[in-house]
């Protein structure tokens, strides 16, 4: 067996699995193909507003998340939101400079309308993408725009209006020359691909499968026998009640699996052979609590007062949970997410839609990776449907799997079985999760809404290392890279080292 041959199978076997970032390599929401994980090293522990900070740069609202260039750091804002004029607000993409946070550019974006907005949700959750000098970044009240790293306008794609319950909150990713956009709202869903120099459109697929949805794609390639990258480059999207995997090449979907939860946020994690993804709809979904549904002329014959053959929401008004029509209260309390073309009625189509999202079930998936045409007969490894977080992925790590939950339960799974190693409450740290963990120098870090941020041991047994007080909100998922990490709270970007 000779040297060279050993050394190329070190190598490979070194590199199977889960990829590990460069280690300054932070381009897209959650990093290096979405799997919030970095090679760097030499990480903080504890840190806060008064210790650790390299710098700090005071920065507009903005759910976004940074994403690092190799000498800039871009992030999307708007100006503060009053409650009495919520319609009256700017958006803007910002480039900071990465060694000390000054801010060297800022440039408005035009609005074209005012996106629906629900929940907690921004007009600037969408974080940009870089391809290590320029930045491209889409706001749902406009569409998408590049810069250089200078500022300047390269390009713009206005599109829009969308129709997304909560409002969009996915990301564009970047594959080789396209940048990538899905589009996943009630009526009309897409995926769109453009020219990353131009902005010209490559195509475009129409996805009348799919309704509202908020999950950012991840880039899979198969491999053939000897474990090498073959084959046409494919975008895995979790979708409401599937998981699709679409060609970069053209758009076309490849192979998908059916039996995903109705609302899809969280990106996927993977290894060679898996990737492990956790949805959450309604309470109602979790397996035993799910409400029994009937065909759409039952359900005129008992709400239909006026005989027009649709089920107005005023039609429901007179249901209580005291009346115990458990249908009828359900479409009452949660019309608008049924009512796909928000008339305030509920035609055939709508009331097919919500017998799916009744009969769907939450929770955390591992899906064999690859196929092609309908995969559902195979792709299960495992299911856990015991209470998974609304937002926040989970995070591979170290050959754990990790997820948190609200109220601070993080929870470690073996990925190979889907048996639980170690489940807890991260003390100092209970509150409601939006921003999504992400692991480094052998250790996880997860920031509660609050700004309170835990620091893990990434093993299955878990043990908390620190527990850091930001004093302000915190909805972005941070960046890891050279050392440091980048948190965004409601007011500032922070960079935090030793």
């Amino acid at each position: 067996m000779s040297a060279r041959f050993i050394t190329a199978l070190i190598l490979a076997l070194f590199c199977a699995g889960q990829a590990i970032a460069n280690d300054n390599e932070w381009s897209r929401f959650r990093g290096p193909n979405g799997t919030g994980v970095s090679g760097a090293t030499n990480l903080p522990v504890e840190f806060g507003p008064e210790k650790g900070v390299v710098w700090k740069t005071s920065l507009p609202p903005g759910h976004s998340s940074p994403v690092l260039a190799r000498t800039r750091i871009y992030v999307t804002a708007h100006t503060p939101i009053d409650a009495k004029n919520k319609a009256d607000y700017q958006l803007f993409v910002i480039a900071l400079d990465r060694k000390t946070g000054k801010e060297l550019w800022r440039r408005e974006i035009p609005r074209a309308r005012k996106g629906r907005l629900e929940n907690v949700n921004g007009p600037a959750s969408a974080s940009p993408v870089t391809d290590g000098e320029n930045v491209y970044a889409f706001f749902q009240d406009f569409g998408l725009i590049a810069f250089d790293a200078g500022g300047k306008e390269k390009w713009r794609a206005p599109l829009g209006p969308f129709n997304i319950f909560y409002g969009y909150g996915a990301s564009p990713i970047l594959v080789d020359d396209k940048v990538i956009l899905p589009v996943d709202q009630d009526l009309g869903a897409y995926l769109l691909a453009v020219d990353k120099d131009t902005g010209k459109l490559k195509w475009k697929i129409d996805r009348p499968q799919v309704i509202s949805g908020y999950s950012t794609p991840t880039i899979y390639q198969p491999t053939g026998a000897t474990g090498a990258k073959q084959g046409t480059k494919q975008l895995i999207i979790p979708e409401s009640f599937q998981l699709s995997a679409y060609s970069v090449a053209d758009g076309k979907r490849v192979w998908w699996v059916r039996g995903l939860a109705c609302e899809m946020k969280s990106v996927a994690s993977y290894d060679n052979e898996y990737l492990y993804v956790n949805g959450w709809g309604f309470p109602q979904n979790q397996p035993g609590q799910q409400i029994p549904t009937i065909p759409f002329a039952e359900g005129l014959a008992k709400y239909d007062e006026n005989k027009d053959g649709l089920i107005a929401k005023s039609e429901l008004e007179k249901v209580d949970r005291a009346s115990g029509d458990k249908i009828g209260f359900m479409l009452k309390v949660a019309f608008e997410a049924f009512d796909l073309d928000r008339d305030q009625k509920l035609n055939a189509k709508d009331w097919e839609v919500f017998r799916s999202m009744m009969a769907s079930e939450n929770g955390l998936l591992a899906i064999k990776l690859g196929g092609e045409g309908d995969m559902t007969e195979k792709a299960f490894r495992w299911k856990y449907q015991r209470p998974v977080p609304q937002v926040p992925s989970t995070l591979l790590y170290q050959g754990s799997l990790f997820m948190v939950n609200d109220s601070g339960i993080l929870i470690s799974f073996d990925p190979a079985t889907g048996n639980v190693v170690k489940q807890g409450r991260l003390k100092g740290a209970i509150d409601k999760y939006f921003a999504s963990p992400v692991g480094a120098d052998g250790k996880i870090y997860l920031i509660s809404q609050d700004g309170t941020v835990s620091v893990v041991k990434a093993a299955g047994e878990w043990e908390v290392l620190a527990v850091n007080a930001l004093d302000d909100e915190v909805f972005a998922t941070p960046a890891i890279a050279d050392g440091k990490i980048y948190v965004r709270t409601k007011g500032a970007l922070y960079c935090f080292g030793k």
